[in-house]
């Protein structure tokens, strides 16, 4: 699970890097453009995607910042939002690089966003924030297509094993 987990971190930071590439290509017009999604528009999924990090690394580490608000915009413009996403993408990368099996076999106590409070096991937990993540950048990339833009790059797992073999 551990070396799973360590993939799956990295895939993470890849595919954000991919998305924001792209982010960073369109005019802050359509970036900003509500188009629907559940976030609204690009910049709102993004800011999305860093704020359930953060929650959830705050749960998983007990450090770090902690929004509250699924929907909060953490930073209003593209290149410091971006600044902010690769510094959590490398905290994330540390902190599964840090789990033993033995770790991610333990079970968590926490809160969800409306205070309950959970216990789970940390494998469960990590496999659904990495697929929470997947779930809304794949979102983004639905975005980018009404945006417009032609053939949004691919942010498949399977790409990121390929170029990196």
């Amino acid at each position: 699970m551990k070396r799973h987990c360590a993939r799956m971190a990295a895939y993470n930071a890849w595919a954000n890097a991919r998305l924001y590439a792209q982010a960073r290509a369109l005019p802050d017009a359509q970036y900003r453009k509500n188009v629907g999604a559940f976030f609204g528009s690009l910049h709102g999924t993004l800011n999305h995607l860093l704020v359930t990090d953060r929650i959830w690394m705050r749960r998983f580490t007990g450090t770090g910042d902690d929004p509250g608000k699924l929907n909060a915009i953490l930073f209003e413009d593209l290149a410091s939002l971006e600044t902010a996403r690769n510094e959590e993408d490398r905290r994330i990368i540390r902190y599964v690089d840090g789990l033993s099996d033995i770790d991610i076999d333990k079970a968590l106590d926490y809160k969800t966003t409306r205070g309950v409070p959970q216990r789970d096991p940390l494998g469960a937990l990590l496999a659904h924030w990495f697929n929470h993540q997947t779930h809304h950048r794949g979102q983004a990339h639905a975005v980018l297509t009404v945006l417009g833009v032609p053939e949004p790059r691919a942010l498949d797992l399977l790409v990121m094993l390929r170029e990196k073999a």
